[in-house]
């Protein structure tokens, strides 16, 4: 029994890890953000919703700066106020923003924003048990070996979900009439947008694709869609 001990703790721990990230996540974003009311957007967001047989879609701003995109466990879609910033000032379009609204949309529809929690709970568990497993045969490095094979296996799975987002996504665009054109041109704005430095991070430990590589994918889509 002894021997299963940290497992039983590590299984134990991604329970209370996951209901406690769960309650915060939503306790955060309650406390700082606010219904989308753009007339503009709302006019794409509705060309979307009547393609999915929806009577709307729910889009909310989150207040921080940083821009990006956000599909909550509860299945809420969030843009932030940075994102949105940038559209007022003409720096992205409307229906580049829509595409970011249809690829959080695939996130919830595709079951990655909920299992994304038990996922970040369960890599810490994973994390805790390998640690104190490895640490009792490799002291000093046992801990560091745990979390390079739990990160590399969250940026794995983490990378499969955006693009099935970005298929889900660009399907949705070209059914609402959209097209993935506006997707693709956001993906060539996307680096200078975020103020992301090429090469940073390894490929294999970034938690999504190369920008290059989901242009090419969704290219790949487009041109077997249209012929």
């Amino acid at each position: 029994m002894i021997k299963f001990t940290p497992i039983l703790l590590a299984i134990l721990y991604a329970l209370v890890m996951y209901r406690f990230s769960v309650w915060r996540t939503s306790r955060e974003l309650d406390a700082r953000s606010t219904e989308l009311a753009d007339p503009r957007l709302k006019a794409l967001t509705d060309r979307m919703a009547s393609a999915l047989d929806l009577p709307r879609i729910r889009v909310h701003i989150y207040e921080i700066d940083p821009v990006n995109g956000l599909a909550a466990p509860d299945g809420r879609i969030f843009i932030t106020r940075g994102f949105y910033r940038k559209f007022q000032n003409g720096e992205v379009t409307g229906e580049e923003l829509a595409s970011v609204i249809a690829h959080e949309l695939g996130h919830v529809a595709l079951g990655h924003s909920r299992r994304r929690m038990i996922d970040f709970s369960g890599q810490n568990a994973l994390r805790t048990a390998l640690a104190m497993v490895l640490s009792r045969f490799l002291p000093g490095v046992g801990v560091w070996i745990a979390n390079t094979l739990t990160s590399l296996l969250a940026a794995r799975l983490s990378r499969g979900d955006e693009y099935e987002a970005d298929a889900y996504a660009a399907a949705l665009l070209t059914k609402a009439g959209i097209g993935v054109a506006p997707q693709i041109s956001l993906f060539h704005k996307l680096d200078a947008l975020t103020e992301k430095r090429a090469g940073a991070v390894p490929a294999w430990l970034m938690s999504h694709p190369k920008t290059a590589e989901r242009i090419a994918e969704l290219e790949k889509l487009d041109s077997r869609w249209q012929g």
